[in-house]
């Protein structure tokens, strides 16, 4: 356990993720540091979730993940660390590990509550967690500290609701964007299995495209593939998806199938 991934919604102009590596380091100087991704919109739990679904299975086994999107930072919430077959998780119980327990069955949980001041660093901010709790916490877990001594099993962690594409009466797919990149592209709650057989008729924003390409570069204008988040994307060959069609996380997509 010698790697401790971050993703946080702190940016990177100002010196709270350097203060989190400064105190793991001081715990563990010879643990590796990977930064996730520190541009998750303030506040925002539903965007941090799924980014973490998307990496977290490429990290050696045993891999730390510290995840601090926490508006509800110095009230009653709960931090937490959630343990997997793949992997440690350490972050408020607001919903950020909604993916992750999404995909892992129930039976490989284990969740505990970081009730243990043992292992924190005082004083404690009100406002800080992720460089008072998560951060030492994450250290002293690195350097072998079995998860038990951090605090108290539990038997709940708060999840968002997921959203999923349904079949309705009229037989078309809808689905909704859970994600838009820098580049522009709408990422869908539609994964492949999910496709209707036969010629797809993709409607989004009032906008039609007649199914997949296979690359970004081989579409028309705006265009849709599988990416390599195994879900649907809509793009904008050269430009930006989001924009021409002013969507947002949660705008629908529909899609019916023209038959074979």
């Amino acid at each position: 356990m010698d790697i401790i991934a971050l993703t946080t919604d702190f940016g990177i102009d100002d010196p709270y993720v350097a203060a989190m590596k400064g105190v793991i380091l001081s715990i563990n100087p010879r643990v590796t540091i990977v930064d996730i991704c520190h541009t998750i919109e303030p506040q925002n739990i539903a965007q941090a979730a799924f980014v973490l679904s998307t990496i977290y299975h490429y990290f050696p086994e045993g891999t730390i993940h510290i995840v601090v999107v926490d508006p509800g930072v110095g009230t009653e919430r709960r931090a937490v660390l959630l343990i997997t077959p793949l992997a440690f998780f350490l972050a408020p119980d607001n919903g950020v590990l909604s993916y992750v327990i999404e995909e892992t069955p129930p039976e490989d949980l284990q969740a505990i509550a970081l009730s243990n001041p043992h292992f924190w660093l005082f004083p404690v901010s009100a406002t800080f967690h992720g460089r008072d709790i998560f951060a030492p916490v994450a250290a002293h877990l690195s350097l072998g500290t079995s998860p038990q001594d951090f605090g108290d099993q539990i038997d709940t962690l708060f999840t968002l609701p997921m959203p999923r594409p349904r079949i309705g009466e009229d037989g078309v797919l809808s689905g909704h964007i859970l994600h838009i990149d820098r580049f522009g592209n709408l990422i869908t709650d539609i994964r492949m299995e999910d496709l209707p057989k036969g010629n797809l008729f993709i409607d989004v924003g009032g906008h039609f495209i007649e199914s997949l390409s296979p690359s970004y570069a081989e579409g028309e204008e705006l265009l849709a593939i599988i990416g390599s988040s195994g879900r649907l994307e809509i793009s904008l060959k050269n430009g930006n998806a989001a924009a021409l069609l002013r969507a947002k996380v949660g705008s629908p997509v529909r899609i019916s199938s023209l038959g074979k």
